[in-house]
C-alpha cells in the first residue's frame, strides 16, 4: 500500500508541476506530461516500477476518449464522413505501410519483418492528436476533421493487423520459442478469449454478435437503466453506471479480439442522440483526463535512454525519417482530398508520429515470433521518441507555418476583393451569418471576410460571395475598404482575435462604428477598455428570451413578460456600465477588491428596486400608474 501511494504521489507531483509550466509557455499539456514522465523515470527505476504495466492500464484513457468522441458524432454525421474515412484513412495506412516497408527492406530487413514494421509504424497517436486538437480548438477545422477521419480508420485497421501479423511469424523464432517453452514455461495461461479456439466462421459470427450487443446496449438498454438510476438522485451511482458501461464494452471487445477503443466509439455514436449524453460526458471526462495524463507520463518514463545514448545518431535519424515519411504521405493525400492552406500542414505534421497502438502491436509481434526482441525494443524507442516530438511539430505549425501561410494567402486574396461596401463583416459563422442575412434582407450590401475554407466553399455553393482571409491583418482590412467603411461587425469566435481587431480598428479609424461580439461578461469589459461601446454578448439575448419564455410558462401574459425582460435587460446593462471604470483586465475579477465592493453595493441598492418593478409589472400595478 505504501509503495502504491508513493507511486501515485510521484506521478501527481510531477504532473502538477510540469503541466502548468508547459501550458503557460504555450507548449501544451501533452508535452508537459511527457517531460514529467522523463523527469520521474529515474525515481521509478529505483522503486522497481513496471512502467509498461502502468502504460497498459493508462491506455484505458484512450478508450474513454474514443467514447467521448463518439458521443459528439451523430450517426448521420459519421456517414457523411465515409469518403474521407475510407479514402483518406485507408490510403494513409496503405501508403505509409508501403513507404516504411521499402525503407526497411533497403536497410536489410527481411520482407516479413519489413512489412510488420510498416504496419506498426503506419499508425498515429489518437491520444496525443485528439487531445491537442481539442486544446487548441482545431477539432472543427478542415485539418482537424481530416485528421480525425484518419485516426478513426487507423483504430479500425488495428483489427485486420492483429489477424495478419501472426501469419508473418519467422520459423527460426517460432522454433526458438518452442524450445524455450519446453525448457521452462512461465506458468501463465493464455489470455481469456471467446474466439481463440473457434473456427474462422464461428469467430466471425461471435465478433459480429458482439458489435450487435454494443449497439443494442447503447440503443435500448441504457435509457431505462439511467432513468432508473436517475430516480435515486445519487450522483455517484450514475458515475459508477457510466464507468461500468464503458469498462464492460471494452472488456467485451477485448474478449472477441476487437479494439476496445473501437467498441466504445461505436457505443458513443449510438448514444449521441441520448438525453443522457451530457451527463455521461461530465461523469467520464475527469477519468479520461487523468488516465490520458498518466499514459503520456508513462510514454516519457518508458524512453530507454541507455539504448538511445548507445546509438544516438541512428535512433534520432530513424525517428526523424519516420516523421518525414509520414508527413510526406499525409501531405500528398491532403492535396488529393483538397485539404487546403495551413490545414494541409496541420494534417501532415499533426499525424506524423507513431501511435500508442504501436506498443500493443510490438508486444503482439514478439509474442507471436514475428519480430526479434532487439528490433522490437528499437522500434518501441522510435515510437516513444516520435510521440515526444509531436507537441514540437504542433508548435512549428502554430508559430511558423500557419502565420506564413496566412500572410501569403492574404496577399493573394487582396486582389480578389473586387466589391467594396460600407459594411464589413469579419467572420460568417453562426453569428456573422445571421447578421449578414438580416442586412442583405434590408438592402444593405456587405463585404464578408472569413478564415474557414469549408465555410466559404459552402457559401459559394449557394451563390453567396465571401472572401478568404485573416480579418485581423491590417493589409487585408485595407483591401476590403475599411478606410471608407461606415460599419465593422466583428463576429469571429476567438477572444484574442476579436480584441486585436477591435483595438486596431478603433485606434486607426476612430470614426468607424464597431459592433463587437463578446464571448462572456469579462470579455465585455475587455472590449469596453479598448474603446468599443457597441458590444453584444453572444449568449445574452438568447438568455433573455429564455427568461421571458420562462415567465410565460409560469402564467404571465406575453406583453407583461416582454416588459419584465426589458426591465431586467436595462438594469443589467446599467450595472455593467457602473462597474466598467473599476474593472481591471490584468487581474481576476474576484481578486479586484474595488470591483467586488462596487458590485456588492450596486446589488444592495438596485436589486430591491428591480424586484419592486418586476412585481409591479407582473401584478399589473405598472399599468395603473
Amino acid at each position: 500500500m505504501t509503495d502504491f501511494l508513493l507511486l501515485a504521489f510521484t506521478f501527481l507531483i510531477a504532473g502538477v508541476i510540469a503541466v502548468p509550466i508547459a501550458t503557460r509557455l504555450g507548449l501544451g499539456s501533452v508535452l508537459g506530461y511527457l517531460i514529467a514522465g522523463i523527469a520521474i523515470s529515474p525515481a521509478l527505476g529505483m522503486l522497481g516500477v513496471d512502467v509498461v504495466s502502468i502504460q497498459h492500464f493508462a491506455e484505458f484513457g484512450v478508450v474513454m476518449m474514443l467514447f467521448l468522441v463518439g458521443l459528439e458524432l451523430e450517426p448521420q454525421r459519421l456517414w457523411a464522413m465515409r469518403g474521407r474515412l475510407l479514402g483518406l484513412g485507408g490510403l494513409q495506412v496503405l501508403g505509409t505501410t508501403l513507404a516504411v516497408t521499402l525503407v526497411a527492406l533497403a536497410l536489410g530487413l527481411g520482407w516479413s519483418v519489413a512489412l510488420t514494421v510498416g504496419l506498426v509504424l503506419s499508425l498515429s497517436s489518437t491520444a496525443i492528436v485528439l487531445q491537442t486538437f481539442n486544446e487548441k480548438g482545431m477539432m472543427r477545422s478542415d485539418g482537424g476533421q481530416a485528421g480525425f477521419s484518419v485516426l478513426l480508420f487507423q483504430d479500425i485497421a488495428v483489427i485486420p493487423m492483429l489477424a495478419l501479423i501472426p501469419l508473418l511469424a519467422l520459423p527460426e523464432l517460432v522454433e526458438a520459442m518452442s524450445h524455450a517453452g519446453d525448457h521452462g514455461a512461465d506458468g501463465h495461461g493464455e489470455a481469456l478469449s471467446l474466439v481463440a479456439h473457434l473456427p474462422g466462421w464461428a469467430a466471425g459470427l461471435v465478433t459480429l454478435a458482439s458489435v450487435g450487443v454494443v449497439v443494442l446496449i447503447g440503443g435500448f438498454l441504457t435509457r431505462p437503466l439511467f432513468r432508473f438510476i436517475a430516480r435515486t438522485g445519487l450522483r455517484e451511482l450514475f458515475v459508477a453506471a457510466a464507468l461500468m458501461m464503458v469498462i464492460g464494452i471494452a472488456l467485451l471487445m477485448s474478449l472477441v479480439g476487437l479494439s476496445p477503443a473501437l467498441g466504445t466509439f461505436i457505443a458513443g455514436v449510438v448514444l449521441a442522440n441520448s438525453e443522457y449524453r451530457h451527463e455521461l460526458e461530465s461523469d467520464i471526462d475527469p477519468f479520461r483526463g487523468l488516465l490520458l495524463g498518466l499514459f503520456f507520463m508513462t510514454v516519457g518514463a518508458g524512453i530507454n535512454f541507455v539504448l538511445l545514448f548507445s546509438d544516438a545518431l541512428l535512433m534520432i535519424g530513424l525517428t526523424l525519417g519516420l516523421i518525414a515519411i509520414k508527413a510526406a504521405v499525409l501531405y500528398g493525400l491532403a492535396i488529393i482530398f483538397k485539404v487546403r492552406g495551413s490545414n494541409r500542414w496541420l494534417l501532415a505534421l499533426g499525424l506524423a508520429q507513431a501511435g500508442e497502438f504501436g506498443f500493443v502491436l510490438l508486444s503482439f509481434t514478439v509474442a507471436n515470433a514475428v519480430l526479434p526482441g532487439d528490433i522490437a525494443e528499437r522500434l518501441s524507442l522510435i515510437v516513444a521518441m516520435s510521440m515526444l516530438l509531436t507537441p514540437l511539430l504542433f508548435i512549428i505549425h502554430d508559430k511558423l507555418i500557419a502565420p506564413h501561410f496566412s500572410s501569403e494567402q492574404a496577399e493573394r486574396d487582396e486582389a480578389t476583393i473586387e466589391e467594396i461596401h460600407p459594411i464589413i463583416i469579419a467572420g460568417r459563422g453562426r453569428v456573422g451569418g445571421i447578421v449578414d442575412r438580416m442586412l442583405h434582407a434590408a438592402g444593405f450590401p456587405t463585404t464578408v471576410v472569413d478564415y474557414s475554407y469549408a465555410q466559404l466553399d459552402m457559401l459559394r455553393a449557394f451563390g453567396m460571395k465571401a472572401y478568404f482571409g485573416d480579418a485581423t491583418r491590417p493589409d487585408l482590412l485595407h483591401a476590403a475598404g475599411i478606410a471608407e467603411a461606415r460599419l465593422l461587425v466583428v463576429a469571429i469566435d476567438n477572444r484574442d482575435q476579436i480584441n486585436a481587431l477591435v483595438s486596431y480598428a478603433l485606434q486607426t479609424y476612430p470614426d468607424l462604428h464597431v459592433i463587437a461580439r463578446a464571448v462572456d461578461r469579462d470579455h465585455v469589459y475587455q472590449l469596453y477598455e479598448l474603446g468599443c461601446r457597441d458590444i453584444i454578448r453572444e449568449t445574452y439575448d438568447s438568455s433573455i428570451r429564455i427568461g421571458r419564455s420562462a415567465f410565460e410558462a409560469l402564467g404571465i401574459e406575453h406583453e407583461r413578460a416582454l416588459e419584465m425582460a426589458r426591465t431586467f435587460d436595462m438594469t443589467d446593462r446599467r450595472s455593467m456600465i457602473e462597474v466598467a471604470d473599476v474593472y481591471d483586465t490584468t487581474i481576476p475579477a474576484h481578486e479586484n477588491k474595488e470591483l467586488v465592493a462596487r458590485v456588492k453595493a450596486i446589488a444592495e441598492e438596485w436589486e430591491p428596486e428591480l424586484r419592486r418593478k418586476m412585481d409591479d409589472i407582473r401584478l399589473g400595478r405598472a399599468d395603473r400608474d
